[in-house]
């Protein structure tokens, strides 16, 4: 084996490459905010996503003031989150990604409260909007997004595949 070189025994399998291209191509993608800006959607600091099934069906809705695109990467590439660990999500089920950046709150600290407020109040909207959207009513996440008064308008939204055609 020539060094450098991955061990096609130690390859990850065709889906799993297919989802962590289509997922990046996904998280590249530019997104005009509202302000003007052209921003790659994953690069967002303050957002909300959710995930849907090969039917379409809202499966899961979170928050991130991260960025997107590292939230979103831990949740689908299996790495440690509650909803994967505990079997709430399983990243092979998702066929698209929707996401609800806050371009506002682009470089304000996580720790801030008044942007948390409106984080929460987003990711209850969307949550809210999924659960009347799904036909089942219903979503799997773990826990309810956290109460509170604060009322936010729901800023435009990007939306695209993470699956490929040769997986679907």
């Amino acid at each position: 084996m020539a060094v450098g070189k991955p061990d096609a025994i130690n390859a990850p399998p065709f889906e799993t490459e297919e989802l962590r291209k289509n997922l990046v191509r996904f998280l590249d993608a530019p997104f005009d905010d509202p302000s003007g800006r052209s921003i790659k959607v994953g690069d967002y600091q303050w957002g909300v996503y959710a995930f849907f099934d090969y039917d379409l069906e809202p499966i899961y809705v979170g928050q991130t003031n991260e960025k997107l695109r590292t939230r979103i990467r831990r949740h689908l590439t299996n790495q440690r989150t509650d909803a994967v660990a505990m079997s709430v999500l399983d990243p092979f089920e998702v066929f698209e990604v929707e996401v609800w950046p806050l371009p506002d709150l682009q470089g304000i600290d996580g720790r801030n409260m008044d942007a948390r407020l409106q984080l929460n109040a987003l990711e209850r909207v969307i949550t809210a909007k999924a659960v009347a959207e799904s036909r089942f009513k219903a979503i799997l996440n773990e826990k309810d997004p956290p109460p509170g008064a604060t009322v936010v308008p729901v800023p435009p939204s990007f939306r695209g595949r993470v699956v490929s055609d040769a997986v679907h």
